[in-house]
């Protein structure tokens, strides 16, 4: 069955620009695809590989190399000039998921390297997707040290693999396609930097639009080869014009005036370090010769910089990407070379605003001195608002007890794939990294035996040892915060969701899963499911009202449900539970031995009860709680790691007098 043509999809400019400039030049460094679920974002990515060139390509060459310029370092070669080749189309490579390190990069036989001391070396998916296509969907599901690893070979074009001394590289030239569905997490900040562009689509809302999209689908279900057929033609044209700018590329000039404008647009929008210019110039260089024109313009920054700067304006997770087309605007003027003033417009009316009139009082807003209304404060209205958050701060960082094998993270010590080697695993355990030192010495006894007479040790299957690694894991933090009306006194709410929202930045950095549950009235209720999306848990929270009576064993008895049933969806990921109150009971009759009762059901789980009380008077009910839940008991005032360092400061200095 062909696949769905390019031409063929409704809608999505901007997308279908980003994917073109990166396949003229894909040094631009990829594109990030950030948008809701079923925008047809797959559809159009894998519809792109049509319209790529034909490759001529060496026979039995399994990184692709070019007969005219091949890899020197290629493990397949040396090729020798004149090399048998043939063509192909280019390829799409999907990298799923799950997968491992090694199915990416490949992987090297250490049983071949020690008897024989040769190479062996069993290409991956990035030596598939050489001088094609690389296709990563939810690419923020990806584990971090992949998305690391498949951005480094995107910006360096080569690909590394190094195994217990032994190390290969290969050309690994590419264009870098990521789709992603921002509802269920975001990038670091750091790794969006390392996409060339990135593009925000969204389903259209016009009806006839809408229609158009779904006459289409079923048309191409219906009959696929007929559909492609149809837009045959256009899809060939598409594909003539992207290598017409593939071949202009190189003489596209970029002239001076054009960088300043680059650098004047990224100096505006203070982003961080100079990638942001470059991947720019480039995209601006890309644009130029899809427009067939030999030298850069204002148009092709402009273009360019709404393409490749939206992304890396985020300081933190909760920052929401994007540009200003004002600001944008303004900076390409402010870059163009100063005009000779006019005289005629030189004199006290020639502001932006005409002077008041004489015993005309300016408006009230712009009085020196006139205090500004902020957006949601209700200052005059009489409006009631429900209660902000105040600056982050660096949290103090709590941990689950023991060690675990979940997924890789930053904040319990586990047992992973990666990390430092504190053993070896058992002889039945098969896979992992392979210990050097333990299989040489299982293998030694042998060699007698096994009639060994040269130099290489003889090594079989059942002497490998792997190696028995700890690092960090990621957790699942679920935050049971009580928002009833004794939390909305003395502005203690605020102080609650800065120390959450603090706690969410910790865990967005530590990769845990965070979800939330409140209480207040006279039950709870899951506010927010268990997910990797930080920013979804802090709108909740920012939206979080007070008041009411305090269901206390309600908010537990719902986190102790929440911690089931995600137990089993996800096993290996230790929970932390982070109970967010003052200690009081309020709601229904036997409120506190009901909450003793609930806290039974915790047992196992462990807890930090961040102590909400506050003023002279304290009954000491947090403390009470986190006794009979053996949990660690945290006053509000102490999650913060500056303060916690000043207390242990405070206490060392009080010893040492």
């Amino acid at each position: 069955m062909k696949p769905y043509p390019f031409t063929a999809v409704v809608g999505m400019p901007d997308l279908r620009l980003a994917l073109l400039l990166s396949s003229i030049s894909p040094a631009v460094g990829g594109v990030l695809v950030r948008g809701e679920k079923g925008t047809a974002k797959s559809t159009m990515v894998r519809a792109l590989a049509g319209l790529l060139p034909e490759l001529d390509v060496v026979d039995s060459c399994r990184f692709a190399c070019d007969p005219a310029a091949p890899d020197p370092a290629c493990p397949d070669g040396p090729h020798a000039a004149g090399a048998p080749a043939h063509r192909r189309p280019a390829r799409l490579v999907e990298l799923p998921v799950g997968a491992a390190e090694d199915r990416v990069v490949g992987s090297l036989n250490l049983e071949k390297a020690l008897a024989e001391g040769v190479t062996d070396y069993q290409p991956g998916l990035l030596a598939a997707a050489n001088r094609g296509l690389l296709y990563v969907d939810e690419v923020n599901l990806l584990h971090d040290h992949l998305v690391d690893t498949l951005l480094d070979a995107a910006a360096m074009g080569r690909a590394t693999v190094e195994r217990e001394g032994v190390s290969v590289s290969h050309a690994a030239r590419f264009v870098l396609i990521g789709t992603m569905n921002p509802e269920e997490g975001e990038l670091r900040p750091q790794l969006l930097d390392r996409f060339g562009l990135t593009v925000e689509v969204a389903s259209s809302r016009e009806p006839e639009q809408r229609v158009e999209v779904v006459r289409r689908r079923l048309a191409y279900e219906a009959d696929p080869d007929g559909f492609a057929a149809t837009y045959a033609a256009e899809d060939a044209r598409l594909a003539a014009d992207i290598e017409a700018a593939q071949r202009l590329l190189p003489s596209v000039k970029l002239p001076d005036d054009a960088l300043r404008q680059i650098a004047e647009v990224c100096a505006s929008f203070e982003v961080d370090g100079m990638r942001a210019d470059i991947v720019t110039a480039r995209a601006a260089v890309a644009h130029a010769a899809w427009a067939g024109r030999s030298e850069v313009i204002t148009d092709d920054v402009r273009v360019a910089a709404r393409l490749a700067l939206p992304h890396r304006r985020r300081r933190n997770p909760f920052d929401a990407p994007g540009i200003s087309e004002d600001q944008l605007e303004q900076a390409l003027q402010d870059a163009q070379p100063p005009e000779d003033p006019d005289p005629e417009d030189d004199g006290p009316g020639s502001g932006s605003q005409p002077p008041a009139a004489e015993g005309e009082q300016p408006p009230a807003g712009d009085q020196p001195g006139t205090p500004q209304p902020r957006p949601g404060d209700g200052s005059g209205s009489g409006e009631q608002h429900t209660v902000g958050s105040g600056d982050t701060f660096r949290a103090r960082v709590f941990r689950v007890k023991g060690t675990g094998e979940g997924e890789r993270g930053r904040r319990s010590r586990a047992r992973t794939d990666t990390g430092r080697t504190i053993g070896v695993q058992p002889p039945s355990v098969r896979e992992g990294r392979p210990h050097l030192v333990a299989t040489m010495r299982a293998a030694a006894p042998h060699q007698r035996s096994r009639g060994r007479s040269g130099p290489g040790l003889l090594v079989r299957p059942q002497d490998l040892r792997f190696a028995l690694r700890e690092g960090r894991e990621g957790n699942l933090v679920l935050f049971c915060v009580d928002a009833s009306g004794s939390m909305g006194a003395r502005a203690r709410m605020r102080e609650v969701k800065t120390a959450v929202l603090s706690l969410l930045l910790d865990a967005y950095q530590r990769r845990d899963k965070v979800g939330l549950v409140t209480f207040r009235g006279d039950s709870a209720e899951l506010a927010l499911p268990p997910t990797i999306s930080v920013e979804a848990a802090a709108a909740r929270l920012e939206g979080l009202p007070t008041g009411g009576r305090t269901p206390l064993a309600e908010g537990l008895l719902e986190a102790a449900r929440v911690l089931r049933v995600e137990a089993i969806r996800d096993p290996r990921r230790r929970p932390l539970l982070v109970l967010v109150t003052d200690g009081r009971a309020t709601s229904g009759a036997d409120a506190v031995a009901r909450s003793h009762a609930a806290a039974a059901l915790l047992s196992g789980v462990t807890t930090v009860v961040m102590d909400c009380e506050s003023g002279r008077m304290r009954l000491g009910l947090a403390a009470e709680l986190a006794g009979h839940l053996g949990a660690d008991h945290v006053p509000l005032a102490e999650v913060a790691a500056e303060t916690l360092a000043a207390a242990v400061r405070d206490r060392t200095t009080g010893r040492a007098a």
